[in-house]
C-alpha cells in the first residue's frame, strides 16, 4: 500500500506508559495534584494530556499543527489559521501545488485581483459569499499542512471559514493498572530577574503505570485524510513523545507497550472491546516502584493468536515492547 493513500482498515491499539516520581497530568482545580479517582485509589490521565504531548513532538520534529500553544498560552485558531493562510497562499509558487487542477483556483485569482492591495489575503476570503472556496481551503489545508487534525480532528469557527473534523484517531482517558500512592512536597518558586521566592506544593505519584485504549478508524480517515505515512508517524509519536519533551514534573515517563490490531475488512473497532480488560497487573495493590510490578499479558495474547489467519479478525499485530521479561 503507497504511503500516500488513505488507510483502508480499522485497528484498535493499547497504550502503556509509566511514571516515576512524576506528575502524568495535573488537576488545576486540586491544586494541579495528579488527576485521580479517590474512591479506587486510580492515577487518571486525559486523552488531550496525550494528544498534547504527540502535537508537541510533532511540532518539534518539523510538522505543521493547528492546535498549537507558544509557551503555556494555546494559540488562537483565527490566528493560526490567518498566519498559514497568508503565509501559503501568498506565494504563488505556493498557489499552484496547493490548487492544482481545482477549478477553485480561478475563484481565489479573482478575488485576490480585487482586493485592496493593503488587505491581507484572509480578509479578501472572509466574505460570506466565499463559503464554498474557504471549505475547499480547509479540506486542503488539513490534508496538506495540519497532521494533528489529520489525526485527531477539530473545529473551525472563525469568520468565513466553519467546518468540524472528528478524528480518525481516538483514545479514552487513561488509568493506572494498580492503586497510586501520592507524594508531597514544599518547592520554592523563584521568578527570574526577582530575588523573593515563594513556597509551593509540589505534588507526585510515587509510581503510576497507565493504560489506555484507542481507535483509528478508516472510515472517518476518509474525511480528514488520514494517510498509511500519517498512520506510521502516529505510531512513532505515541511511542517517542511522553519522554521526548519532558517538563520538570513529566521527567521520568517512558513507554512500556504499544499494541496495535489492525482488522481484516469486515471488522469493525472494538472487535474485542475495551484492550485494558485483556491485560492485568500483581499486585493489586499500592505500588512504588517498576521493581513492584508484574503485567499479565497472556489473555491479549491468546486472543491475538486465536484471530489470526484466513478469514479471522486480524490482519497484522503491531507490537512494540519495552517491558523486561521478568514483568511480563
Amino acid at each position: 500500500m503507497e504511503n500516500n493513500t488513505i488507510i483502508q482498515e480499522n485497528s484498535d491499539f493499547l497504550f502503556i506508559y509509566d511514571a516515576t516520581l512524576s506528575n502524568p497530568n495535573g488537576d488545576p482545580d486540586q491544586e494541579n495534584k495528579p488527576r485521580m479517582d479517590y474512591d479506587t485509589n486510580t492515577n487518571l490521565v486525559t486523552d488531550t494530556r496525550v494528544k498534547r504531548s504527540i502535537r508537541d513532538y510533532l511540532k518539534a520534529s518539523g510538522n505543521e499543527i493547528f492546535v498549537d500553544m507558544e509557551g503555556d498560552t494555546k494559540v488562537s485558531p483565527d490566528s493560526k489559521l490567518k498566519a498559514v493562510i497568508n503565509r501559503i497562499l501568498a506565494d504563488e509558487t505556493l498557489v499552484d501545488s496547493f490548487f492544482g487542477e481545482s477549478p477553485y483556483k480561478e475563484v481565489f485569482v479573482k478575488i485576490i485581483s480585487e482586493k485592496k492591495a493593503t488587505d491581507p489575503i484572509f480578509k479578501a476570503l472572509q466574505d460570506k459569499k466565499n463559503l464554498e472556496l474557504n471549505s475547499f481551503i480547509l479540506e486542503q489545508l488539513v490534508k496538506q499542512q495540519f497532521i494533528d487534525i489529520r489525526m485527531f480532528g477539530s473545529a473551525f469557527a472563525i469568520g468565513g471559514f466553519s467546518k468540524a473534523y472528528t478524528g480518525p484517531i481516538q483514545l479514552n482517558w487513561g488509568y493506572s493498572l494498580h492503586k497510586v500512592d501520592l507524594v508531597e512536597s514544599n518547592t520554592i518558586v523563584t521568578t527570574m530577574n526577582d530575588d523573593s521566592s515563594t513556597f509551593g506544593k509540589d505534588y507526585r505519584v510515587h509510581y503510576s503505570m497507565l493504560a489506555f485504549n484507542g481507535t483509528i478508524n478508516k472510515y472517518v480517515a476518509k474525511s480528514t485524510g488520514l494517510t498509511v505515512a500519517d498512520r506510521t508517524l502516529f505510531r512513532q509519536m505515541i511511542w517517542e513523545s511522553i519522554s521526548a519533551m519532558p517538563t520538570r514534573s513529566k521527567l521520568n515517563q517512558y513507554a512500556k507497550l504499544y499494541v496495535e490490531i489492525v482488522y481484516n475488512e469486515g471488522f469493525s473497532n472494538g472487535h474485542f472491546g475495551d484492550l485494558r480488560n485483556l491485560v492485568s497487573t500483581k499486585p493489586d495493590e499500592i505500588i512504588r516502584k517498576v521493581e513492584d510490578v508484574h503485567v499479565d499479558l497472556s489473555k491479549l495474547l491468546t486472543i491475538i493468536l486465536e484471530n489470526q489467519g484466513e478469514g479471522k479478525a486480524i490482519k497484522e499485530v503491531i507490537f512494540k515492547n519495552q517491558l523486561t521479561d521478568d514483568k511480563i
